[in-house]
């Protein structure tokens, strides 16, 4: 943001672990997601032994795929219900879920009940995701802890990628697979009591919201919300289809490591495994990277850079085909993936309407599944027409122009994101304090400037009441029939009493010297108090104050 400077990885882990509640949901999503990891790699073992690699494959796939189906369904409650508690529900099922698939294993139950509650385990941990991106903007205090945030998740999730497989195969070969089913119920119960133990502030989302529009429509028009909202704010169009195109290349990589390692490597297929290596160890590097070096209002251009980071390897491969090169591209990858998350996690928390945010984040998370299995699908095809290196350079010729077309616009998204030199000011204030960190920086934007000289009269007793005004700086005297009331100077504030009496001006102001004042209008005024209780009840006291007076 605005005057921030680049901060340690320490500081940025110490400015999340110093928030209690954020602790608690980091801590749940580590250990849910070790235990599932882990539950994903017996579940595979499980079913090669039931069915062989048609079976993997088959279910594998199916997982997914219900997972990428669900997510935006669920995202719908999420953002109608405490998320926290949508979260602890999902928990509880879940492990309940692994529980019967674990019984069903150590009775030796028919398999179709491993798979069907495999799959239903999935679909319900589907919109996990999706309510926890809408709940962090909640336990935050600023929007650099925001960002912190989902760097250091992105940076577990990177480490459990790897401790997770690595926990489930060593289980697997020391205890056998019902074990890591239980280690899974576990993992979701001890996720349970940590998000049971969060304290969410009560903030409900403001009326003129956006999202409201979408409330009043049936179930679809709901579950599609979030995808309107996306493709109506540009912003969120362009992170989405950013997204889009890492997806792509991450769906067909899949494939091409497999011709890599063949035909560059020259080591078989056995060589996909180390190239997998060299991206995931270089993913956790990156990570580092990110979390050591945010700094506020560079989240749009990172991402484009860390598409770039995907592409431009491409287009070397293509170029210089050989193992250090290969090596070395797929290196980048890994470094860059980071860039590109923390945008894709962030960025439709920052934008998105409070209420629709769970929905939002749904929507372009899918479409970075959906490039995927895209990518995947469409890999062979370009193979057969092009060969490698012509699949490699036209993939990356392609995303390369697209995410170089965006540097401008996420440029400006930058600037967007800054954060506003008014909001300390707003901030300070006993009727925005209760609200939101997303909810006062919004408002904070939507603040009109107004420089006033000497002997102006800035509202006038009797006159409508349609903006809510903060004094930046310099000094007015508030009147009533011409009685002198009181003198008001830097950070004070006038116009609530018409605004939330829906009254004329009660009083007159006069500036009696050179004012900066920041102007808020009515709707946007009464949007912000009205829809919180504690801001309500702020409001009301200083009113009753006043008006006593």
């Amino acid at each position: 943001m605005a005057g921030t400077v680049e901060v340690t990885v320490g500081q940025s882990l110490r400015r999340v672990l110093a928030n209690k509640p954020l602790r608690r949901v980091q801590l749940a999503f580590f250990g849910s997601l070790v235990g599932d990891w882990a539950y994903g790699t017996a579940l595979t073992v499980w079913a090669y032994r039931d069915g062989g690699a048609a079976a993997v494959g088959a279910f594998t796939a199916a997982r997914f795929v219900s997972m990428a189906f669900t997510a935006p369904l669920g995202a719908v409650v999420a953002d109608r219900v405490p998320r926290r508690a949508f979260m602890i529900t999902l928990d509880l099922v879940r492990a309940v879920l692994v529980a019967g698939a674990a019984l069903s294993l150590g009775v030796g139950g028919p398999s179709w009940t491993i798979y069907a509650l495999g799959l239903l385990a999935a679909v319900v941990g589907g919109p996990f995701r999706a309510a926890q991106a809408g709940l962090i903007p909640q336990l935050v205090d600023e929007p650099e802890q925001l960002t912190a945030a989902n760097a250091v998740a992105a940076n577990l999730e990177n480490v459990v990628v790897f401790v997770g497989p690595a926990l489930g195969a060593a289980l697997v070969g020391l205890t056998g697979v019902e074990l890591v089913f239980w280690v899974n119920v576990g993992s979701f119960l001890v996720s349970f009591l940590l998000v049971l133990g969060v304290r969410v502030p009560h903030r409900p989302a403001t009326t003129g919201d956006p999202a409201a529009d979408d409330e009043e429509g049936g179930f679809l028009r709901q579950v599609t919300a979030g995808f309107a909202l996306v493709a109506r704010e540009r912003d969120l169009r362009t992170t989405s289809l950013l997204a889009f195109c890492q997806g792509f290349i991450w769906g067909a990589l899949m494939v091409f490591l497999v011709v890599l390692a063949v035909t560059t490597l020259n080591t078989g297929p056995a060589g996909v495994g180390f190239l997998n290596t060299v991206i995931g160890a270089m993913t956790i590097v990156g990570g580092a990277v990110v979390l050591g070096r945010m700094k506020g209002g560079r989240l749009g251009s990172d991402m484009t850079l860390g598409v770039l980071g995907w592409s431009v390897p491409l287009l070397v491969m293509a170029a210089v085909p050989s193992p250090i090169t290969t090596v070395l591209a797929l290196a980048v990858i890994g470094l860059m993936d980071p860039w590109v998350n923390l945008g894709l996690e962030t960025i439709p928390q920052r934008i998105a309407p409070e209420r629709a945010i769970s929905r939002v984040y749904a929507a372009v998370d899918s479409s970075l599944t959906g490039a995927i299995a895209l990518g995947a699908l469409v890999a062979p095809w370009l193979l057969d027409t092009l060969g490698l290196r012509g699949s490699l350079a036209l993939l990356g010729v392609v995303v390369t122009a697209y995410a170089v077309s965006t540097w401008p616009h996420m440029r400006r998204l930058d600037v967007r994101l800054e954060q506003p030199v008014t909001l300390p000011l707003l901030s300070s204030l006993a009727l925005f304090a209760p609200l939101s960190p997303a909810t006062r920086e919004s408002l904070a934007r939507r603040l009109v400037q107004v420089d006033v000289a000497p002997g102006t009269v800035v509202v006038a007793e009797g006159e409508v009441s349609d903006r809510f005004y903060v004094i930046g700086s310099g000094e007015v005297q508030v009147t009533q029939a011409g009685t002198l009331l009181r003198t008001e100077t830097d950070g004070d504030f006038f116009g609530e009493i018409g605004l939330l009496r829906d009254v004329p001006r009660t009083a007159s102001v006069t500036a009696t010297s050179p004012t900066r004042l920041y102007a808020l209008d009515r709707a946007e005024f009464l949007g912000a108090v009205t829809g919180h209780d504690d801001s309500l009840a702020a409001t009301e006291e200083v009113v009753t104050h006043r008006l006593a007076v």
